[in-house]
């Protein structure tokens, strides 16, 4: 963010010689705090509802330094006894990491994050670290990435069986216009891919979103593999879904 102003020299040479006064802007700080808050009418989290399909509140405050390192903190209300028993009504991840561009366009980010449930049952063992990396590039009005999420086993909350996910996203902005086309397929193998039959599954989402100013509204067709039979897809809310956002940012 950058702020105008006048400086003390400058406001005093205003006084005597109005025609001559500018405005000087002051350089970017070399830390900046960005927030948001969103309300989404479902949490799906790789394509399963951690809400029972049901609306959730979720903010996320980054604290970023010009050097590319960051760190912040996002919250999501949870009402899932199917997916998450005992987790309690709240979801907080913590991260930290560091991203940059390079002059040939392609960026890269690398961080962990920190999943913590304040309110679980006691005793229950749910928290866990999980690194990430992601490679991404623009060209013209699409923007490609590819990343991967891997937590390892032995840590609380995933008992004895590692976690990976291998993640691609698309993103085309509409030339002229607000709006994005967004892309997204995963696929969830280990642990936290338990609730699936196959102990592996992929999810897909195709969405369009758009953004003025601080506002943003999306809607998103989110799905998953997990299989249909006896509804067991709905039953654990893997089901096709069709969800809404609208996010405020700061």
């Amino acid at each position: 963010m950058r702020f105008s102003m006048i400086t003390l020299g400058g406001l005093l040479l205003a006084t005597a010689t109005p025609a001559m006064a500018q405005d000087e802007a002051e350089p970017a700080p070399p830390v900046t705090l960005t927030g948001s808050v969103t309300g989404t009418t479902d949490y799906r989290f790789r394509g399963i509802t951690q809400t029972k399909e049901d609306v959730a509140i979720q903010a996320g405050l980054n604290v970023n330094h010009e050097s590319g390192l960051y760190a912040g903190v996002w919250a999501s209300t949870l009402d899932d006894t199917v997916s998450l028993p005992g987790y309690g009504d709240v979801e907080v991840d913590l991260f930290a990491g560091y991203t940059k561009t390079l002059e040939s366009g392609i960026g890269f980010d690398v961080g962990l994050l920190y999943y913590l449930y304040p309110d679980a049952t006691k005793g229950l063992d749910t928290d866990f670290f999980e690194p990430y990396a992601s490679v991404m590039y623009t060209a013209g009005p699409a923007t490609f990435k590819v990343g991967a999420n891997y937590a390892w086993s032995g840590q609380s909350g995933l008992a004895d069986n590692d976690s990976l996910y291998l993640r691609g996203d698309v993103t085309v902005a509409v030339p002229g216009t607000p709006v994005s086309v967004l892309g997204h397929i995963g696929h969830s193998d280990g642990q936290l891919a338990v609730l699936s039959p196959d102990g592996s599954y992929v999810d897909w989402s195709l969405g369009v979103e758009a953004v003025h100013k601080f506002v943003k509204i999306g809607v998103q067709y989110v799905d998953t593999d997990i299989t249909q039979t006896l509804d067991y897809d709905k039953a654990i809310g893997a089901d096709a879904t069709i969800l809404g956002y609208l996010t405020f940012s700061f």
